[in-house]
């Protein structure tokens, strides 16, 4: 479903695009080429910050949305998701916040107030919290990454991370395909 926000914002969704009728796009999102927004994902911009601004939610070329992902912003901040870029299933963004070009959020996972490097990965059930990540890094599952915590003890991506991560992008990439030739049917 595509609407409107209470000022009046629409989303602005590519022709190439593939948006699940099940999934909510409310307000000032952007929805680039290529990309694959699945069933029951939520992506609205509504709230402003004190003076009446908002900040849009980008989600760029070829990323992937999947099922039941959510992506909201406080206070009229910005969301920035990256070319290429997969949010698995049920995770979180919440902005403020940046996800980079090819990055692989895993399952159940959130992120808040921060920014995550181009290729990172972030695995299942894991959070970031208030702390950027410099490219390249692999949160593992479960961990929590604060303001406090020592980068140096987080580990870099391993070449099996990373094409796992391609693989899901190129296999959302024909889904899109695959749903377009399908919209009218559902």
């Amino acid at each position: 479903m595509i609407r409107r926000n209470p000022r009046g914002d629409m989303p602005v969704v590519h022709e190439s695009a593939f948006v699940d009728p099940t999934a909510i796009l409310c307000g000032r999102v952007i929805v680039n080429g290529n990309v694959f927004i699945g069933p029951y994902a939520v992506i609205r911009v509504d709230e402003v910050d004190a003076e009446g601004h908002m900040e849009a939610i980008v989600i760029g070329a070829h990323s992937n949305i999947q099922d039941g992902v959510v992506i909201h912003s406080r206070s009229g901040a910005a969301v920035t998701i990256g070319e290429r870029t997969s949010i698995a299933h049920r995770a979180i963004v919440h902005g403020p916040c940046t996800v980079g070009d090819g990055v692989f959020i895993g399952f159940n996972s959130v992120l808040f107030n921060c920014a995550v490097g181009e290729g990172c990965v972030v695995e299942h059930n894991a959070v970031v919290d208030g702390r950027d990540l410099p490219p390249g890094f692999c949160v593992p599952s479960t961990q929590r990454i604060g303001p406090r915590t020592d980068l140096a003890a987080i580990p870099k991506v391993t070449a099996d991370a990373f094409e796992f991560s391609e693989d899901v992008v190129r296999t959302n990439n024909s889904l899109v395909q695959g749903y377009k030739r399908l919209e009218g049917e559902f």
